[in-house]
């Protein structure tokens, strides 16, 4: 699950991450985070990573780093 808020009409904030405990370890928590960052681009708007895990995928992946 992924929560996420609007700032405006051209970026938004991702506020909490959570992966149930049968899924953890298995990369679900970093696919939502990829799936927001390909919605961002998609759509041409920025992503404020709020949400520690969120932040800890961008601070890890260089490539994404375009829609901050």
């Amino acid at each position: 699950m992924m929560t996420y808020t609007w700032a405006g009409t051209d970026r938004f904030i991702i506020d909490h991450t959570e992966v149930k405990p049968e899924f953890r370890g298995k990369n679900v928590g970093k696919k939502l985070v990829m799936t927001a960052v390909e919605f961002a681009r998609k759509m041409n708007v920025s992503i404020i990573p709020l949400c520690p895990f969120a932040k800890s995928i961008f601070d890890k992946t260089k490539d994404i780093r375009d829609v901050l």
